[in-house]
């Protein structure tokens, strides 16, 4: 793997919402929630936490909001031209978001740090023995 190199630039799918992430994820996580499997369609989701100082976005988002297993309320930014979820946020932690970093246009940061939500994961898909894995939310 050759050296990350920030900024890296990021967009929704429509172009209408592009980013530039200035540093390095404070962590990145496989989330296998049944709420972040009907978001990827996919057996997992992927989500890197990142200080909200080291982010920058242009274009209009939307939001949507749910509450959370934990009580926690979870709210989403997404672009309202093309639906992509751009990220995740607790109003409760205005410092720090959960971006869904697939649409960083150099996706080798994308390197999960841990695996989440466990007891929810597909039962075909094997957990790696090289990173935790949380059934729940450890965080």
């Amino acid at each position: 793997m050759t050296e990350i190199k920030y900024p890296i630039k990021g967009a929704c799918q429509c172009g209408k919402v592009t980013y530039q992430l200035l540093a390095p994820p404070l962590m990145i996580a496989a989330c296998h929630c049944r709420q972040c499997q009907k978001l990827s369609t996919s057996a997992f989701s992927i989500t890197a936490v990142v200080n909200t100082t080291d982010i920058e976005f242009t274009g209009e988002m939307h939001e949507w909001r749910r509450l959370a297993d934990n009580g926690n309320t979870n709210g989403a930014k997404f672009c309202p031209g093309c639906g992509n979820r751009i990220y995740h946020f607790n109003p409760d932690d205005p410092d720090k978001i959960k971006l869904k970093p697939s649409t960083l246009a150099d996706t080798q940061v994308i390197q999960p740090s841990m695996h989440i939500w466990t007891s929810e994961k597909q039962a075909w898909f094997n957990l790696p023995t090289d990173l935790p894995c949380y059934e729940k939310q450890p965080f």
